[in-house]
């Protein structure tokens, strides 16, 4: 019986007592405290730039911040992002792509994106933001792509964003689609 006891015990051990722990869901993704990050050189947003997500954006620092002066690139689309883009994204001012899109972002569009007057492309499509879209994306005079649709935006279209649709050739569809708004580019 002995025998047969310090046989088992291992096994079991190995069946149940060793089990992976299961990894986090995406949506248990969560923006680094800003305490972390120094406020002048770095921005935090959301999780820790340095886990698996941070492949497809740089300025990723050792601190899991965003270095204000290397960031170009933001691509965290369908990573389950909760909650809203903080206004500290407006810092990244050497953005050229900023990608968002399919997440369950919250809350209003906040008007520091404005200050990204780098930015090529803003895909902010697919999430749940709501209240209506701030004049400032009219200063993106560099996009050639702008994606707001299926949100739930409403009010109207900004005149700033009608005429950066109209000079920079951009589609209404991308920003009137699965929204609630009212079209005053026309």
């Amino acid at each position: 019986m002995t025998k047969l006891k310090t046989l088992l015990l291992p096994m079991l051990l190995l069946i149940f007592g060793c089990s992976k722990k299961p990894e986090p869901e995406p949506s248990a993704i969560r923006r680094v405290p800003s305490t972390i990050c120094d406020g002048e050189a770095e921005v935090a947003l959301w999780g820790d730039c340095t886990d698996l997500h941070s492949s497809v954006s740089d300025g990723c620092m050792e601190s899991g911040c965003y270095d204000i002066r290397t960031t170009t690139s933001i691509n965290l689309y369908s990573q389950g992002l909760t909650g809203s883009i903080p206004p500290e994204i407006g810092n990244l001012t050497n953005l050229t792509d900023l990608r968002l899109y399919n997440n369950q972002l919250s809350g209003e569009i906040p008007p520091e994106i404005g200050n990204l007057t780098n930015l090529t492309r803003l895909d902010l499509n697919w999430n749940q933001l709501t209240g209506k879209i701030p004049s400032e994306i009219g200063n993106l005079t560099n996009l050639t792509r702008l994606q707001l649709s299926t949100n739930q935006l409403t009010g109207k279209i900004p005149q700033q964003v009608c005429d950066l649709i109209e000079s920079n050739h951009l589609g209404i569809t991308g920003i009137l689609y699965g929204n609630n708004l009212t079209n005053t580019c026309d």
